[in-house]
C-alpha cells in the first residue's frame, strides 16, 4: 500500500525541520550524533519529497514544503534558542502562509 502524497509531504517537512534544527548542534559537522541526524533527516526529507512529486505538481510541493518549513523552523528557533521574531518577520511569515493557501485553494495547477 502506498502512503498518501500529503502524508509523505508532511513526513518530508518534519524530517527537514529536524535536520535543520540539528545543524546548529552539529557545529560544522564536528559532532557525530547531531551530524548523523542532519544527514539522515535530509535524506528522509528528500526521499519523501521525491515520492510526492509522482502525484502532486512540483510547484505545489515546493511551496508547501518550503513555506511550512520556514514557519516551523521559526517556531523551533523561538522555543529552543529564544529567537523571537519581530513584527516584520511575523508579517513575512503571514505572507508566506497566505501564499501557500492561495496556491493550494485557487491555482489550477493543483492536483486533486
Amino acid at each position: 500500500m502506498r502512503a498518501p502524497p500529503y502524508a509523505l509531504l508532511a513526513i518530508a517537512i518534519v524530517a527537514e525541520v529536524i535536520a535543520t534544527s540539528a545543524l546548529r548542534a552539529a557545529e560544522g559537522f564536528s559532532r557525530l550524533l547531531p551530524s548523523v541526524i542532519v544527514v539522515l533527516g535530509y535524506g528522509v526529507a528528500f526521499y519523501c519529497l521525491s515520492l510526492t512529486l509522482k502525484s502532486i505538481p512540483v510547484g505545489i510541493v515546493y511551496a508547501v514544503w518550503s513555506g511550512a518549513g520556514i514557519v516551523l523552523i521559526t517556531l523551533v528557533a523561538l522555543v529552543l534558542y529564544r529567537q523571537v521574531p519581530d513584527w516584520p518577520a511575523i508579517v513575512g511569515l503571514g505572507l508566506i502562509i497566505s501564499g501557500v493557501v492561495v496556491l493550494n485553494l485557487f491555482s489550477k495547477m493543483q492536483a486533486h
